[in-house]
């Protein structure tokens, strides 16, 4: 094993766990806030965000935990069954395209609440929402489709083993730089960017006009936790796609010692692409204060005092004659 698979490998294991956990734990308790009180349930922004940290949990289970499998303790069930590799394919590319797309709709949301227009504020309406997210679960299912049919157990003379890959040179093509590059990369963080710098704008405008924006507190709430999730995304997206992009042309580096530095680090900067499906939760909790305060609400107010509270016991005597 080279240097750079050891070192791979242990920062796959000691890093990837503990953010694999984190984002089981964070994406399950911001669902259960999500859906718990009334005021989210009913704010078409809230339920994107609900949609994304549901599809996180299944992001991070078929991305995350597979890698840490076979980069970190070398078990790759794909290339056991033929069934589990069109699968995991299939629902990665599905729980990534559509938790970046809920995130994108949540921006553009913000923007149109954030909009001195009563013809944009008419686009936060709960039903729109619910038909958007319903069209986008189709339109990605449907894509997906391609994996299931081209993504194939082959044989690697470099490896000397069974891989799940893709044989088709057209595909694998559009996989590089049609889905990677474009769908699940530069595509999802220019649009967020974009609606969050005319959100900022919306707002900047209503401040110096000294019109009152936001009608509810909810709507402050969920404009400040959209737009930090925003930068985080930003951030956590921009570097493997850069480096993967880099690696897709990588025919133009001659030295292979470069190579192999490019190579891992972009191995590294997909690592670190996960902290994009775990910090929604943590974000939240530290931007908002209302939410910390909903979500203390939630568990103790709702879920664990519920149980606790002692079951009455009534105590029916049959009268004797």
């Amino acid at each position: 094993m080279s240097s750079f698979s050891y070192i791979l490998q242990q920062i796959t294991i000691y890093y990837g766990i503990p953010v694999l956990a984190a984002g089981l734990v964070g994406g399950t308790l911001s669902s259960i806030v999500f859906l718990s009180l009334k005021t989210f349930r009913q704010s078409s922004c809230a339920f994107y965000l609900t949609v994304m940290s549901i599809v996180n949990l299944g992001q991070l289970i078929t991305g995350l935990l597979s890698r840490i499998m076979i980069n970190g303790y070398g078990s790759d069930s794909t290339t056991t069954s033929v069934f589990y590799c069109k699968l995991r394919y299939f629902l990665l590319q599905f729980c990534t395209l559509l938790s970046l797309t809920s995130i994108s709709l949540a921006t553009i949301d913000q923007c149109f609440t954030t909009s001195l227009s009563p013809r944009w504020k008419r686009w936060n309406n709960l039903k729109i929402a619910h038909r958007l997210i319903l069209l986008f679960t189709i339109v990605w299912a449907l894509h997906g489709i391609l994996y299931l049919v081209f993504f194939v157990q082959i044989y690697s003379p470099d490896l000397g083993k069974i891989t799940c890959g893709v044989t088709d040179a057209t595909f694998l093509l559009y996989h590089s730089y049609g889905y990677f590059l474009i769908l699940s990369g530069f595509l999802p963080i220019g649009i967020t960017i974009l609606f969050a710098l005319l959100a900022f704008y919306n707002i900047r405008r209503s401040i110096h006009q000294n019109v009152p924006i936001f009608h509810r507190e909810l709507d402050r709430q969920l404009t400040m936790m959209v737009l930090v999730q925003v930068v985080v995304n930003a951030l956590t997206l921009l570097p493997s796609n850069v480096l993967t992009a880099v690696l897709r042309n990588s025919s133009a580096i001659s030295n292979p010692v470069v190579a192999a530095r490019v190579q891992f680090a972009q191995s590294l900067s997909i690592l670190w692409y996960y902290l994009n499906f775990t910090s929604p939760f943590y974000i939240y909790l530290c931007v908002s204060e209302r939410f910390r305060r909903q979500f203390i609400y939630v568990i103790y107010g709702m879920h664990f005092n519920r149980r606790k509270r002692p079951q009455i016991v009534i105590n029916q005597i049959v009268p004797t004659n």
